[in-house]
């Protein structure tokens, strides 16, 4: 996905939801922090969204521009709406948020996960994908072991899973 298709899921999704902030938690927020992201980290076609304001709005975002729509099928990328209980997250991360707003979003805001809550919600999911997302921004440097460490005491998990994360964030920097 580019930062424009990403724009784009962002104008439509506000237009269905009827919501002037679209709330972003899949790996696609990364294009709020870093539009040029590496390849890597932009191979998803599809951005994991819901409406900041009607949270109960995300099946109708799902159900018009989710995958398998008329706009997936014309455009190649799609919108999964979803809750704000999809990503695990450490305190303060709606302090966090990066806005993407401007002619592209027709003046919508997206609200992007920053990258270090990002990869920390990676981190707890732990699936193939998300191991391979999480080694390519560290990799890439986007993301440093110090801010993942701090926030990691925040997160709202049980002590094996902390301890999990921990040793997923050890692997990935010494990579």
């Amino acid at each position: 996905m580019t930062r424009d298709q990403l724009e784009h899921i962002i104008r439509a999704a506000s237009a269905i939801a009827e919501d002037d902030e679209i709330v972003i938690v899949g790996s696609q927020a990364i294009l709020g922090q870093f539009p040029d992201a590496p390849t890597a980290l932009t191979v998803s076609n599809e951005a994991d969204v819901y409406p900041r304001h009607f949270v109960d709005r995300a099946d109708l975002i799902d159900g018009s521009i989710g995958e398998g729509s008329a706009f997936h099928e014309t455009f190649g990328y799609y919108a999964q709406g979803v809750g704000p209980e999809t990503a695990v997250l450490p305190a303060g991360w709606q302090e966090r948020l990066v806005r993407v707003v401007g002619p592209g979003t027709r003046f919508a805001t997206g609200l992007c996960l920053e990258v270090h809550d990002l990869l920390l919600s990676k981190y707890v999911a732990g699936r193939e994908k998300d191991a391979v997302f999480t080694r390519a921004a560290v990799q890439a440097g986007l993301a440093t072991r110090e801010v993942l460490e701090q926030r990691l005491a925040s997160l709202p998990v049980v002590a094996e899973v902390r301890a999990l994360v921990a040793s997923r964030i050890r692997a990935d920097f010494a990579a």
